[in-house]
């Protein structure tokens, strides 16, 4: 099924940004290009308005410009690019989530700093990201260059949804011609404060953090063989941190979901838990402060 790349553009820099990426994914992935631009209808600023008149909505001009010029620097950029604009009678965030059910991918941009009231109700970005239907690329910051050399980034923790990021990025690297970097984090300060009431419990956490971490690389192989992949086993509290430190001269970040239960006696499961920490729930703390902070882009995957 040919599932377009789509990216949402409003005329700011992040999103011109956004735009350049998803064309280049869109060219690599041989995909069609989709440029959404949401836009709000006089109901929505709050002004009274006749359900019964019977006009259609109609969409911005100087929006509708905006994109017919983004679409023609694209073309002319990449000649072989598809490129289709819509607007939709909706806020931007509202806008996209609707253009990811059938998408393979939503590129969004960062905008940074965030106002007041976004940082009460969630940014857009991050609004995207938890009710899109697709993957969600955040480009962050503005101007990210879409050929940067650095390797791509993925967090594991051996659950399904982390494999499912190990896919993304180890498919992402070989687009790239990247080198793909498999990283975790195991809670180390946690296993030794541990290990009085369960003795061998920092060697078993480490021993289970290290198995996850090879078969992640395992899996990476065999499904593109010729990557190159490194593994990071980081010893640390803090998720967000550990990412954060592991993609500083990453061109792209992958994160996943939740992680599963792990099953097995209390020592095995306080081990897997001690060595399983890299991955949050999916738009929680650990993933809001990746979004916001990471030096580089960042791929929420589904």
């Amino acid at each position: 099924m040919d599932r377009p790349i789509v990216a949402g553009v409003d005329g700011s820099p992040a999103s011109l940004t956004a735009a350049e990426h998803a064309a280049y994914l869109a060219v690599t992935r041989a995909r069609r290009l989709r440029l959404v631009h949401g836009f709000l209808t006089d109901l929505d600023h709050g002004l009274p308005d006749n359900p019964y008149h019977g006009r259609p909505l109609e969409p911005d001009e100087a929006s509708q410009r905006i994109l017919a010029t983004v679409a023609d620097t694209l073309r002319r950029r990449w000649p072989q690019l598809a490129v289709q604009i819509h607007q939709a009678p909706r806020g931007g965030a509202g806008a996209l989530v609707d253009a990811s059910r059938d998408a393979e991918l939503v590129v969004v941009g960062n905008r940074g700093d965030l106002p007041a009231a976004e940082r009460l109700l969630g940014s857009i970005d991050a609004q995207i990201a938890s009710h899109a239907a697709s993957p969600v690329l955040v480009v962050r910051p503005p101007g990210w260059p879409v050929d940067h050399p650095g390797p791509v980034v993925v967090g594991v923790d051996g659950s399904p949804a982390g494999q499912i990021a190990l896919t993304h990025a180890v498919d992402e690297a070989a687009r790239r011609s990247r080198t793909l970097v498999v990283a975790h984090s195991w809670a180390a300060r946690a296993a030794r404060e541990a290990r009085e009431t369960y003795p061998g419990i920092e060697a078993t956490a480490m021993a289970k953090a290290g198995e996850l971490v090879a078969d992640a690389v395992a899996a990476a192989h065999a499904r593109w063989p010729g990557v190159v992949v490194e593994e990071r086993l980081i010893r640390g509290e803090d998720a967000a941190r550990a990412l954060l430190a592991a993609s500083q001269d990453a061109s792209l970040l992958v994160v996943g979901a939740p992680r599963a239960a792990l099953a097995g006696t209390l020592t095995e499961t306080l081990a897997g838990r001690l060595a399983g920490t890299l991955a949050g729930t999916l738009l929680g703390s650990v993933s809001q402060r990746v979004l916001h902070h990471a030096p580089c882009p960042v791929l929420i995957a589904r």
